[in-house]
């Protein structure tokens, strides 16, 4: 289900260790993170699960994250080559 109406204001979101790191050797930068994050489109899948995805020119950037109360943990951030 893509939800685009989903307002990611209210959200306090947390990057784990583990995806920042993953994101570094994929040579993804924190301004690609957060711009993905603020501006990317929404995926909820499973029960409370959520993936955020923006297109780049050679890229998209993937965050997959997990919804708990109002927080939102991002543990892996993929990319996807054209």
């Amino acid at each position: 289900m893509i939800l685009n109406t989903v307002d990611t204001e209210k959200y306090e979101f947390e990057i784990k260790r583990h995806a920042f790191i993953r994101a570094m050797q994929r040579n993804v930068s924190p301004d690609m993170i957060e711009a993905t994050l603020k501006g990317g489109k929404i995926e909820k899948f499973g029960k409370n699960n959520i993936r955020f995805m923006k297109k780049y020119k050679r890229f998209d950037v993937i965050c997959v994250g997990e919804i708990n109360n109002m927080k939102v943990k991002i543990f892996t951030v993929e990319i996807k080559e054209k």
